[in-house]
This record gives C-alpha cells, sequence and structure tokens, in this order.
C-alpha cells in the first residue's frame, strides 16, 4: 500500500518519447483548425436558420433534424472519405465531424432567442446586407455561444481518437489519443 521510493523513471522515458510529442503536435494542430472549422461552420449554418425571414426555414430545420437522426453510417462516410482523396490527410481526420447539427439547433436556438428581430430589421433599413448585420451584429452578440460551442468542439477534438483511426494509417499523423491506445495495446 505504501510506495517504496520515489522515481522519476518512467517520466523520463515518456518524456524521451518522440511519438509522444508527435502526438501531442498534431492533436494541437487538430484541435484548433478543427474547433475554427467547425464554430465557423456552425456560426454560418445556425444564423439564417435563426431568421424569421428564410424562405423555406421549417423545410431546411428538418432536413438539419433528419441528418441528425439518419445519418449514412461509417461505411458510407468511409468510401466518401476515401474516394475524395482525403485518406491519410488531416482534412481527412477534421471535416467529417466538422458539423454538429446538435451545435447549430442550439446555437440558432440562443440567435433567435437572445438577439432581438427588431435590431437586424432596423439594421436592414439603415442598408446593412445580411452579411453585415451577421458579422457586425450578430456575431459580437453571440460571442457566449460562441465561446461554449469553442469549448465544445476543442473538447470533442482533443478526445477524439475513432476518425483517426479510421482515416489516419500513417502513425506520424495520429493524434495523442492513437498513440496513448498504441502503448496501451503493446
Amino acid at each position: 500500500f505504501w510506495p517504496k521510493g520515489f522515481t522519476t523513471s518512467m517520466y523520463e522515458k515518456v518524456l524521451k518519447d518522440a511519438s509522444i510529442w508527435t502526438g501531442y503536435l498534431n492533436t494541437i494542430l487538430y484541435t484548433v483548425l478543427g474547433t475554427l472549422i467547425s464554430v465557423t461552420l456552425t456560426a454560418c449554418a445556425a444564423y439564417p436558420l435563426s431568421r424569421k425571414d428564410l424562405f423555406g426555414r421549417n423545410i431546411f430545420i428538418s432536413l438539419f433534424i433528419f441528418t441528425m437522426f439518419f445519418n449514412g453510417g461509417m461505411i458510407p462516410t468511409f468510401l466518401i472519405v476515401k474516394s475524395l482523396g482525403l485518406m491519410n490527410n488531416i482534412f481527412g481526420f477534421i471535416l467529417p465531424g466538422a458539423l454538429s447539427v446538435w451545435n447549430v439547433i442550439v446555437v440558432r436556438t440562443y440567435m433567435s432567442s437572445s438577439i432581438a428581430w427588431e435590431i437586424q430589421e432596423a439594421a436592414k433599413v439603415d442598408g446593412a446586407n445580411d452579411f453585415r448585420i451577421f458579422f457586425t451584429i450578430v456575431l459580437p452578440l453571440s460571442m457566449p455561444i460562441v465561446a461554449v460551442m469553442i469549448l465544445f468542439y476543442a473538447v470533442a477534438y482533443w478526445n477524439s481518437y475513432f476518425n483517426a483511426l479510421l482515416y489516419l494509417p500513417d502513425q506520424n499523423k495520429w493524434p495523442l489519443q492513437m498513440v496513448l491506445r498504441e502503448v496501451l495495446i503493446k
């Protein structure tokens, strides 16, 4: 029960392993780039769905929700990634899970319930187009939900190993979680 001595030999062994450092760098790269892409896609998808004047809004929302419940599955996704030439590529790791429909719904709900529609109408009357309204009014007012989405996506990318297992056969491109999995298997 009581330790017999103090040693740092295992820390030295881990810190000398180059694959651990490569895994850390890859994980940091995948997390930063993936989070940036995912938050951008989520905000750009949620904003039009939050607008009351979007023609066919309920149809688009229904299509999004349909894909949340009935996705293609692992094999069709793998075949698409392979046919697009994204195997053993950083984008093959990031893009299959870049957009979460649940997160789009959360951001859409925030934008439609927390940002007054009258502010957007007033900007439209003053001559602002939809892009200007999004970037100068809606996005700055949506920073709390953007921060939450950054946290959600960053944690998801940091902990992700399954996409690496499927799409990154090169061990030099593995994130830290795959490197640690390999250490446990050996």
